[in-house]
């Protein structure tokens, strides 16, 4: 596009073709939008993720995304430092596998099928915003729309630039992947192995895929340090990676969910929304803070800002507080449930891991929140129920090993 030409006019830009920005492009186009989706990556790519979908993803999309799940688990095994292994099954799958090169092109197919104009290869350079509407600047273009959504992960610019005082911290991960070809899985190919003690403050995982095993550490701190260490003390611990070679691990960022610091909300600033831009997925922090789940809530949030936006009579700023109220509705109550537990559990990691031995129906009440058959607050009042009868020894217990 020539300097000084027109810019190209939509109702809605997206910023990021995630999940997030995927599942948001689709629903606002089958919904009669204008929808520019930019990436600035050619997909399919490849991206470094566990890629481990909750059951529950099956409420949002449609049956065709069973084409790209790599393996259904139903279990799961979990370790401390390796050792004294407990595995605990559902007769329900519990999660889906998958490669993010695959099943993000998947729902970019979707969001294209529906009709949104798709821009890979595409830099975003510049944002702004003004009483008519924002300007989106990329290598290649200018583009106007009534609306921006940054869904452009962990480290958006759409969050950098239009919302600068946002301040959430980003917990560190390291992943590899472990070529197995068709050797047998570890722990199981219907199973993942979650090790409690492996991190500090986290866990390390592994997640079997088609023909490969996703291995990774993940420190939910805001000072982590030395985190290879803590990866490689992991993978030789971990029995099963014996005599598999383990490539050098990858880092990215899990930007779990955290309250807002206490100046930004003194100042009614919010981490979601401003003016005529919203934060889905990853860019708004919307990851789950005990596991770090993130592909459920970025796919849960773009459905939601579309359904929020379609609501309206026409596409305005408004549209946008209605989005922030639902995420205040439906998905932060149980982040700050999942907040608490992820607090005791990472400060005493031997203390929990004897509990999910004592206590295994707790952990199977659990797998009922990712098979969205019931909310994480719903849990965390029958899980305080079943252990009330203990509490004591509990306490006990704990004060002897501190």
């Amino acid at each position: 596009m020539m300097v000084g030409q027109e810019p190209t006019t939509y109702d809605v830009v997206i910023v990021g073709m995630g999940p997030a920005g995927a599942s948001a492009a689709a629903a606002l186009s089958r919904g009669g939008l204008a929808v520019l989706g930019l990436d600035k990556d050619t997909h399919p790519r490849y991206k470094v993720c566990g890629g481990g979908l909750s059951a529950r993803i099956e409420q949002l999309l449609e049956p065709g995304f069973r084409s790209v799940v790599e393996q259904t688990i139903k279990g799961v095994q979990f370790v401390h430092r390796g050792r004294d292994p407990l595995v605990i099954q559902s007769h329900e799958p519990i999660a889906y596998m998958v490669m993010r090169d695959r099943f993000d092109h998947y729902l970019v197919q979707q969001a294209v099928r529906a009709g949104a104009v798709i821009r890979t290869g595409d830099s975003v350079e510049g944002i702004t915003q003004d009483a008519g509407g924002v300007e989106v600047v990329t290598g290649q273009g200018r583009f106007r729309a009534q609306l921006v959504i940054g869904a452009d992960g962990a480290n958006s610019l759409v969050a950098r630039q239009l919302f600068p005082s946002r301040s959430q911290y980003r917990a560190p991960a390291l992943e590899s992947e472990v070529q197995i070809g068709e050797g047998p899985h570890f722990p199981g190919s219907a199973t993942i192995l979650v090790d409690v003690g492996a991190a500090r403050q986290g866990y390390g995982w592994i997640f079997p895929k088609r023909d490969c095993l996703s291995v990774g550490v993940g420190e939910f701190r805001r000072k982590a340090t030395n985190l290879r260490a803590t990866f490689d003390r992991f993978v030789k611990e971990e029995p099963g990676l014996s005599g598999w070679d383990v490539p050098r691990p990858i880092g990215h960022p899990i930007p779990a969910y955290s309250e807002p610091e206490r100046s930004q909300r003194s100042e009614g600033r919010s981490p979601f929304v401003n003016g005529r831009a919203a934060l889905i997925g990853d860019a708004g922090h919307l990851v789950d803070p005990l596991f770090g789940e993130g592909i459920y809530y970025a796919v849960r949030s773009g459905h939601m800002v579309a359904r929020a936006i379609l609501a309206e009579q026409q596409v305005c700023a408004a549209s946008l507080l209605a989005y922030e109220a639902s995420l205040e509705r439906e998905i932060l109550p149980d982040f700050r449930v999942t907040s608490r537990i992820a607090n005791v559990v990472y400060a005493f990691p031997r203390l929990a891991f004897k509990l999910l031995r004592r206590y295994q129906e707790v952990v199977q009440a659990y797998f009922r929140v990712l098979q969205g058959h019931t909310t994480a607050a719903q849990f965390l009042l029958e899980a305080k129920q079943r252990l009330k009868a203990s509490v004591n020894d509990l306490l006990l217990e704990a004060l002897q090993m501190r």
